[in-house]
């Protein structure tokens, strides 16, 4: 009896060391994952922050435009509303 417990102990040892492994490569590895995507949604918000300047200059830029585009509007009508009126 003792002779095959002897040989179902390290067997025994063999399958928990595997399974612990398993265990750990999985659990090394999402660690792994997480810490990744933490990097990379940190590179992100850099990029994004960098990125936010650029568009209140591109606002102005366009607020400007339409400022211009809509002075030249009132003066182009208030000149074609004039040639309209018959001239008396």
């Amino acid at each position: 009896m003792i002779d095959e417990s002897s040989a179902v102990l390290p067997l025994w040892m063999l399958l928990s060391a595997t399974f612990g492994f398993m265990i750990g490569e999985a659990f090394g590895g999402q660690a792994r994952l997480r810490k990744y995507l933490e990097q990379a949604n940190k590179d992100l918000r850099e990029q994004l922050e960098k990125a936010q300047p650029c568009a209140q200059a591109l606002q102005r830029a366009l607020d400007q435009q339409s400022k211009v585009i809509n002075d030249i509007h009132r003066r182009l009508v208030a000149v074609t509303k004039g040639l309209e009126k018959p001239v008396q």
